[in-house]
């Protein structure tokens, strides 16, 4: 049977070129989830929709179809566009891309919509990049039924102590170590799951002005993230690697 879907609140997450002149796109919807359908003829420079499918920008899309792939029906602007630049720009990219790679299609995640939106509004501010990637990281994992248990080891249900060091594995969580993690600062090794209690305190409460518990902070979101995401790279984290070069 076919859907129709109208006047729905969402957010391009990607699109490319399709056929002669039309596009492929991902949209992030809030009642819906992430949807995945065609733009007939956006690409032509006659196009209503060609100045509207633009990342970052609050629309309102209408679309039907029966199976997975929607056909885009209507789309309206919803607020002005969301302007990012530099650094900010690219972890806006980044969290594009994490929702296509992780979300399933047409499973809703109102909360974590929320939480996208919030995200850009931080990054389009002057909040600490990190500490606002950071926070959507967890949002994402959490939602996705992944969450990080930060306030105790998995095993013995102790909370986590300050002086003490813990092992930590995607999908489980920490367990005490008798292992030096180093400051938590170390990246390679048999020391990379390793975090000081004092790090795990201060990602609990997003406390990461400390260069050393923002890194463990990064660390540990990668590690956890990396688990569902595969062997396939993110294009995005390039971006970053390719800003740091051109700064040196």
């Amino acid at each position: 049977m076919e859907s129709r879907v109208h006047l729905q609140p969402a957010y391009v997450l990607h699109r490319h070129a399709f056929q002669n002149t039309s596009l492929l796109v991902d949209f992030f919807t809030i009642d819906y989830g992430r949807v995945r359908t065609v733009a007939k003829g956006a690409r032509s420079a006659k196009s209503k929709y060609r100045s509207l499918l633009q990342l970052f920008h609050p629309l309102l899309v209408s679309f039907s179809g029966k199976g997975d792939m929607k056909t885009v029906t209507g789309i309206e602007s919803g607020h002005a566009a969301i302007n990012l630049e530099g650094q900010r720009l690219f972890s806006g990219l980044y969290i594009n891309e994490l929702l296509t790679r992780l979300m399933l299609n047409h499973v809703e995640h109102k909360s974590l919509y929320k939480s996208y939106q919030d995200a850009l509004v931080s990054l389009q501010g002057d909040e600490n990049i990190e500490i606002v990637l950071r926070r959507f990281e967890l949002s994402l994992l959490s939602e996705l039924g992944y969450g990080i248990n930060l306030e105790s080891d998995c095993h013995s249900h102790e909370p986590i102590e300050s002086a003490k060091s813990y092992r930590f594995t995607p999908d489980i969580g920490f367990e005490l170590s008798q292992e030096s993690s180093h400051g938590g600062t170390s990246v390679g090794g048999s020391n990379t799951r390793l975090f000081l209690g004092e790090h795990i305190q201060a990602i609990q409460q997003l406390q990461l002005d400390d260069s050393d518990a923002s890194r463990a902070a990064k660390r540990l979101l990668r590690l956890a993230l990396n688990a569902h995401l595969g062997e396939k790279p993110l294009m995005s984290r390039s971006l970053f690697v390719s800003s740091e070069q051109a700064q040196e």
